[in-house]
């Protein structure tokens, strides 16, 4: 159940060997009943999931949040879900931020570099509706990562950026495929990627839901998503906005 990273190259390869090289399992605490990540992206219209991310590998330093008050801001401002960073090193998160945001009651997605299936029960205990599951890491490993994770509880977003990719997220099963406008390789964004890879699943008869990621800062570049997308993931633009919440409500 532990994928070859060998085979994973760049920034992506860099990050996913040092979260495997950091993974200890340990005696986790009873799991709390978190709300459904999956039915509060059904609601009318693109949802946003708005992310608590600090720094990044192509951004350096954002913004120093404090997970609990950014979770409370985005849901004042209209967010329906929020993603929460918990790699420590490229991205400065930490598994506590999980039980911070839980406070504002909204579905927590842990974003993170799933290599190893205890990071998948580390998420459910610490408060997670769902998990992040990259195809480009995890491989033809990707549908026994997805079958454990809804075994937990949790709801999988299946990430892709390419067409190959997408075809192991749609044999694996995914019910959420998240189409990302970066590549984790070189971290270039392009943000024709989404709606090319969206509109491919729906041609090849995906009826889950699609969530878009990455590179989006203003309303109008959400515009190709409508009707196709059922929901959007912002991070670096939300995450350093000097106010939150008003950020959050202009996007939405």
């Amino acid at each position: 159940m532990v994928p070859d990273l060998s085979r994973v190259e760049g920034v992506l390869g860099q990050i996913a060997r040092r979260r495997l090289e950091e993974v200890q399992p340990y005696s986790l605490p009873p799991f709390p009943n978190p709300p459904s990540f999956r039915e509060a992206l059904r609601g009318e219209g693109l949802s946003l999931i708005a992310e608590i991310k600090r720094k990044s590998p192509s951004q350096g330093e954002i913004a120093p949040l404090d997970a609990r008050l950014a979770a409370w801001a985005y849901r004042r401002g209209g967010a329906r879900a929020i993603s929460v960073l918990t790699e420590p090193h490229a991205f400065g998160g930490r598994l506590e931020d999980l039980v911070a945001a839980r406070e504002a009651g909204l579905p927590l997605l842990r974003k993170d570099f799933v290599v190893h299936p205890f990071m998948l029960e580390e998420a459910r205990a610490y408060g997670a509706s769902a998990v992040l599951l990259i195809v480009a890491v995890l491989g033809e490993l990707t549908g026994a990562y997805l079958e454990r994770a809804q075994v937990l509880g949790l709801d999988a977003l299946v990430e892709v950026h390419t067409e190959r990719e997408l075809e192991v997220a749609l044999e694996a099963g995914a019910g959420i495929i998240g189409v990302n406008n970066r590549d984790l390789h070189t971290l270039a964004v392009d943000l024709s990627t989404a709606p090319a890879l969206g509109r491919r699943a729906r041609e090849k008869g995906f009826s889950g839901l699609l969530v878009a990621e990455s590179g989006y800062r203003t309303r109008a570049e959400l515009e190709p998503l409508k009707g196709l997308f059922d929901a959007v993931l912002v991070g670096t633009s939300l995450s350093g906005s000097r106010d939150l919440e008003e950020a959050v409500r202009a996007l939405c």
